[in-house]
């Protein structure tokens, strides 16, 4: 009698139920897109950087990297770590801003992604509809918002003043770092807390309910189950909300009315490509912009070996 062919066991692998080579095609669309806007972009950048300097004035890029010129790179890094160094102390206080804004968004996101991915029914729906509306929003319009609320007759100094704590109005637009530390927390906390929901939400409430059973309290379940468990989520948030904060440039520009004092490195990126009219503006903007970028690999780098481990480490 000839042999039944056995039914595929439940469970069994997923790429059984599709042709041989259908995830690798279908991978095509995205690695095509990925390759036009931002793999070419990205060395367009690099060329203009190492290119020449063409008869008006603007910077012409150079296709071949044999042929870059190596100058504007040069410029940029005697800027920053040289003696007399230009843009040291911006990216200092980029890296200040960024640290005090990421470290608040976590401590202001974290209990809000927590309590509205451990509640049900209605009141989660309009928590994630509150959690989602502000991305129908520009954010430069929100920003805008604040530059009305913060102005010397806004809402926020009658209101302080009004309860008593400042006899008068505090200049919160005039190159204050308090401010665009704030500015950055409002604008980028919903982009972190989202994808933390969806990891604190996806945490299976057996786990729980073990250390429950084992007479774990509240607190040591949270700590030593939901936190470590929860590390992919905010590992992934702090990537999202870390990344453009870094090249960010109008927060700190609206917010403190273009003062010297608190521009960060997406100002003088700007100021390079957009302000100046001297000829190796624009290539050494270029430059400053990839040395930005590899900065910000090392950055994501650190987020991906991080996840990895965590996944593996989850998995055991």
């Amino acid at each position: 009698m000839p042999r039944r062919r056995r039914a595929p066991a439940e469970g069994s692998s997923l790429h059984q139920l599709y042709p041989r080579g259908f995830w690798r095609l279908a991978a095509v669309p995205g690695v095509v897109w990925i390759l036009l806007l931002f793999v070419v972009p990205f060395f367009a950048l690099i060329s203009m950087a190492g290119g020449a300097i063409g008869p008006t004035g603007t910077a012409v890029p150079e296709w071949n990297p044999a042929y870059w010129d190596r100058a504007s790179f040069k410029y940029v890094f005697e800027n920053i770590f040289g003696a007399d160094a230009v843009y040291r102390a911006v990216f200092i206080r980029t890296f200040v801003f960024v640290v005090s804004a990421v470290t608040l968004t976590v401590l202001v996101g974290y209990p809000v992604a927590y309590h509205v991915a451990r509640i049900r029914g209605r009141r989660r729906t309009v928590m994630l509809a509150l959690l989602v509306l502000p991305f129908w929003i520009s954010y430069l319009m929100r920003m805008l918002a604040w530059v009305g609320l913060l102005t010397d007759d806004g809402l926020v100094n009658r209101a302080l003043q009004g309860l008593g704590l400042i006899s008068s109005p505090y200049p919160f637009l005039q190159g204050k770092p308090l401010t665009v530390i704030l500015g950055l927390v409002y604008g980028y906390t919903p982009f972190f807390i989202l994808p933390l929901f969806a990891a604190l939400d996806r945490l299976p409430t057996s786990y729980l309910e073990a250390a429950w059973d084992m007479g774990a309290s509240s607190w040591d379940t949270f700590r030593r189950v939901t936190l470590p468990l929860s590390k992919p989520g905010v590992l992934a948030g702090i990537a999202i909300v870390m990344l453009p904060m870094f090249g960010d440039f109008y927060t700190a520009y609206l917010l403190s009315s273009g003062r010297p004092e608190t521009a960060m490195i997406g100002n003088a990126i700007s100021d390079l490509l957009l302000g100046s009219s001297f000829a190796y503006a624009q290539a050494r903007g270029a430059a400053l912009v990839t040395v930005l970028a590899l900065f910000v690999s090392v950055l994501t780098l650190y987020y991906i070996v991080s996840t990895a481990r965590s996944t593996r480490e989850a998995a055991r």
